[in-house]
């Protein structure tokens, strides 16, 4: 019988590989500004936070204004690339599928852009009425307020749930709210969750059996 009585999932880079396409439309954007970044920069320093972050990283990069449209482009051009590209993060469906426990996602990205990529990739179904956005109670990791809301929720006390993260912020957030938190590596390249997880894995397909 499992120690845990709740998962609560991040999106982005845990359901959803949308990581890599929304930063690299990031990047192309703040590129046309003059900010002269790679992927592997924003990968490191956007991965995990919300947008009005990012946009504070990005303004202090830039040889020019940054235009008043830039959000609005920004989620125009990232919805159309997701609807093109998205996927789910290899064998997290099978693991939606077979969980026993209760299960809700809690995100730094909005309530609409969760249900619309969990929607393409066919997880959505899963999720409803179990989304638990920043956006909503406009407090942002590394603050643990959405996972503390998250469980509240869904019914359970912090250290009955387990926190599914792959980023630095995320992590930092959940272990602050008083959660487990299993860190996702397969996009962690510099080796930043190692050591500030209660566990971390590489491989979705590892999941279930780390819970049990």
């Amino acid at each position: 019988m499992s120690q845990y009585k709740c998962v609560i999932f991040d999106c982005d880079g845990v359901l959803v590989d949308s990581e890599p396409i929304g930063n690299q439309i990031l990047v192309d954007m703040a590129n046309h500004l003059g900010a002269d970044i790679d992927l592997t920069f924003a990968m490191n320093h956007f991965k995990g936070s919300h947008f009005k972050e990012c946009l504070a990283i990005i303004s202090k990069l830039v040889t020019q204004p940054i235009p008043e449209v830039f959000e609005a482009e920004y989620r125009s051009r990232s919805l159309e690339a997701f609807e093109k590209h998205l996927k789910p993060i290899d064998g997290v469906t099978q693991v939606i599928e077979q969980l026993q426990l209760p299960f809700c996602v809690a995100s730094s990205g909005m309530e609409s852009k969760m249900k619309f990529n969990l929607n393409l990739v066919g997880l959505l179904p899963h999720f409803e009425n179990k989304l638990f956005s920043c956006y909503t109670i406009q407090k942002f990791k590394p603050e643990p307020d959405v996972f503390l809301w998250a469980a509240k929720t869904m019914g359970f006390e912090p250290h009955e749930c387990v926190v599914i993260e792959d980023s630095v912020i995320g992590v930092k957030g959940a272990l602050k709210g008083g959660f487990d938190v299993f860190g996702f590596t397969a996009h962690d390249s510099n080796n930043e969750l190692e050591g500030l997880c209660t566990k971390t894995f590489d491989n979705m397909n590892d999941l279930l059996g780390m819970i049990l």
